[in-house]
């Protein structure tokens, strides 16, 4: 079975157990806790690693987060640990917030712009993207800072991409002009 499909499963399964329990938003916290700690390298080896045996990893475990996180999120890693799925653990996070946002109609937006953009600018942008059919009713956005676009700003979101970048502009113009046939068959005469 894909790593996909474990994620989605688990994932799917936590949300409904934090649902029927009316403990959505804590267990949200843990896993989103969670997600933060397998950035780490050397937890994220060890997670993954099928040397180090089942026993090991819930000791550690439980050393780490017992006490910190729910006892439904507890009792959810000392089962992923059991069966062995303990290596898609951070995947199942990620596909749990991913199924979270959509249960809770949330867009993720990734706007990356050359400059600091002022707050009434941030609000116009998150203002169309909520009018367009393409966002969710609510809009979680990222702002990136990155001097090499030059000017203007690119907003990600789901699989779209809109590129109002001015290097995006000028990359598009030197495509143009290495494509032009006329300079091309000039040069050759």
């Amino acid at each position: 079975m894909s790593v996909t499909r474990i994620a989605s499963r688990y994932a799917k399964s936590l949300i409904d157990l934090s649902v029927e329990q009316n403990k959505l938003e804590r267990i949200l916290e843990d896993v989103q806790s969670f997600k933060e700690v397998s950035k780490n390298r050397d937890f994220y080896l060890l997670i993954k690693s099928p040397i180090v045996n089942a026993s090991k990893k819930e000791d550690i475990i439980n050393s780490l987060f017992n006490g910190k996180y729910d006892e439904l999120t507890m009792a959810f890693l000392r089962i992923l640990v059991n069966k062995g799925r303990e290596a898609y653990l951070p995947e199942i996070a990620d596909e749990f917030i991913l199924q979270y946002k959509k249960m809770k109609h949330i867009s993720s937006v990734r706007l990356t712009t050359a400059t600091t953009l002022s707050d009434a600018a941030i609000q116009s942008i998150k203002d169309k993207l909520l009018a367009s059919v393409d966002t969710e009713d609510n809009i979680e956005l990222e702002v990136i800072i990155d001097p090499d676009l030059i000017g203007g700003f690119i907003v990600e979101f789901d699989d779209k991409l809109y590129d109002a970048s001015v290097k995006h502009k000028i990359d598009k113009l030197k495509k143009d002009f290495t494509g032009n046939l006329y300079i091309s068959q000039i040069i050759a005469k």
